[in-house]
């Protein structure tokens, strides 16, 4: 579970996005985070073994902002991810994500916008192994957690070179990312059953990033 004081802090540093007023807070933010990803990170460890060899400093993104080329200049993000992937979170990779913003909280994953080598892969296996892929984001379990399915977001108009309209695949072949996502309260961020909630949700979605990371070897 997350600490009262890490929500307020987050909500906080919306009105007091300066380094005086961060550098004073951050400790029990930082720490706060840190316990929590490390209790993922060992649950998880036990359902997907390339989660386990972890830490937590391997998942947690940064929290200070590239403003070089942004016109908002704040300096800290007002929201904290972690990606729990093989590799870490800078391997390219399908993965488990956790994003906690006050009012947005996210759990979900996948593969999100890979270079055009790694999305030609993935769309190879899907049309090679379509029944497999089908059969795994259609399950009784992956859809109650992500009833929406997954995001379309980001999808080509026409079909990608090499594939036409008439396969059976098509819908999934025109995607340039393979995420989902279900949100989470506040309130549920913050009870004791948060980690245990995190970590069934990413074991739904276990044979979905093992499908996706076979695909990227």
């Amino acid at each position: 579970m997350l600490q009262a004081a890490t929500i307020r802090f987050l909500k906080d540093l919306k009105k007091n996005n300066n380094k005086p007023w961060f550098e004073k807070h951050k400790a029990v933010y930082l720490d706060d985070i840190e316990q929590m990803v490390q209790q993922v990170i060992d649950r998880l460890g036990k359902i997907d073994a390339d989660i386990a060899p972890l830490q937590p400093k391997d998942c947690v993104y940064r929290i200070y902002r590239d403003v070089r080329f942004s016109k908002n200049k704040t300096p800290y993000k007002t929201n904290m991810g972690a990606s729990f992937n093989k590799g870490g979170k800078k391997s390219p990779t399908a993965g488990y994500y956790f994003h906690c913003e006050p009012g947005n909280n996210l759990v979900g994953g996948g593969l999100w916008m890979p270079m055009a080598p790694e999305l030609n892969k993935v769309r190879q296996e899907i049309d090679y192994n379509f029944a497999e892929w089908k059969k795994i984001i259609s399950n009784r379990s992956f859809k109650k957690f992500f009833p929406e399915g997954l995001d379309t977001e980001e999808v080509l108009s026409r079909p990608p070179k090499g594939y036409n309209e008439a396969n059976p695949a098509i819908e999934f072949l025109k995607m340039k990312s393979f995420v989902v996502t279900r949100t989470i309260t506040d309130a549920e961020m913050q009870s004791k059953s948060a980690v245990k909630e995190v970590v069934k949700t990413f074991e739904t979605m276990k044979e979905f990033i093992l499908f996706l990371n076979r695909a990227l070897e």
